[in-house]
């Protein structure tokens, strides 16, 4: 099944009461290859990912129950080499040879213009 996509979908801005952890991981997912196939709805489910981190780490004693959530929800996002790796999406950045060993974008472009029809 093939659905269309938002077209071209801007990263939400940051909220600025976030936990510093929090404002770094959302401004990193802003500028990460991955994000070319983000929906309004995984800009959604990243900025809820942020909200929990910021309130587990402005807690005296966050719960490892909660963060382990929240870094499944980043999982999700792929936000992590190990979580691309399990999906087989690769990044590759400009200008580096495959055969260097450098992960490549192509399978996230072959995607992208699949689904864009």
């Amino acid at each position: 099944m093939r659905a269309a996509g938002s077209g071209t979908v801007k990263p939400p801005a940051e909220d600025r009461s976030w936990h510093p952890a929090a404002k770094r991981w959302f401004r990193a997912l802003k500028h990460s290859g991955q994000a070319v196939f983000y929906e309004p709805s995984d800009w959604a489910y990243a900025q809820l990912a942020a909200d929990l981190l910021t309130a587990e780490m402005t807690m005296e004693k966050p719960r490892a129950a909660t963060i382990g959530l929240v870094l499944s929800m980043m999982d999700n996002l792929m936000t992590s080499e190990g979580a691309r790796r399990r999906i087989r999406v690769e990044l590759q950045r400009p200008g580096v040879d495959d055969a260097d060993g450098a992960a490549t974008v192509s399978m996230l472009e072959k995607y992208k213009n699949d689904l864009a029809g």
